[in-house]
């Protein structure tokens, strides 16, 4: 046992920092990615390996943005803004994953609020749009802490342990100044 780790692999260490995504960062990815809570909890296909996630990122930076949450040097989380085109260019889609140990740490919260703080300050984004499973309280109240609002429900949206179950479709959308006419 050294002096970040508790046995269990918990990190002593709780200051959250965010940072940019990096490849380096694949195999702690899919090891989150693969997580029973992770995979029951978001809609992203389960134990994807480090190459499939690799590929993923860099798709999905080509129009937008990833970030990861590291507690004690260790990555605790995940969270990435992927930017819509052409006309719906001022919005984007937010995934979230938070490892199953650091639930209720304040790690969502500092993803979350990186995302935003990058979206409304450098990005210009005015609307950033997600879906979460209908039972997912957790995520839906740190989803409305942030401002999102519900928009719709979708019955039998996804199929979860061979069930399919319902989505909420929410979204935080920021008011655009309005053009003046004389």
């Amino acid at each position: 046992m050294n002096a970040e780790t508790l046995p269990d692999g918990l990190a002593l260490d709780n200051r959250i920092t965010v940072r940019a995504l990096e490849s380096s960062d694949m195999d702690a990815f899919a090891e989150i990615m693969s997580l029973p809570g992770v995979r029951r909890g978001t809609l992203s296909l389960g134990y994807r390996n480090p190459v499939q996630l690799k590929a993923w990122c860099e798709q999905r930076l080509k129009h937008g943005v990833s970030v990861c949450a590291t507690i004690g040097g260790r990555m605790v989380g995940h969270a990435g803004l992927g930017i819509h085109e052409r006309s719906r260019a001022h919005g984007a889609d937010l995934g979230v994953a938070v490892h199953d140990a650091y639930h209720g740490r304040g790690v969502g919260s500092a993803l979350l609020q990186a995302l935003i703080d990058c979206a409304d300050a450098s990005l210009g984004l005015r609307r950033i749009e997600l879906t979460v499973f209908i039972d997912n309280e957790p995520a839906i109240a740190l989803y409305r802490k942030f401002g999102f609002v519900e928009e719709g429900r979708s019955r039998g949206f996804a199929m979860r342990d061979g069930v399919l179950a319902d989505c909420l479709h929410m979204a935080r959308l920021v008011d655009a100044p309005r053009l003046q006419t004389n």
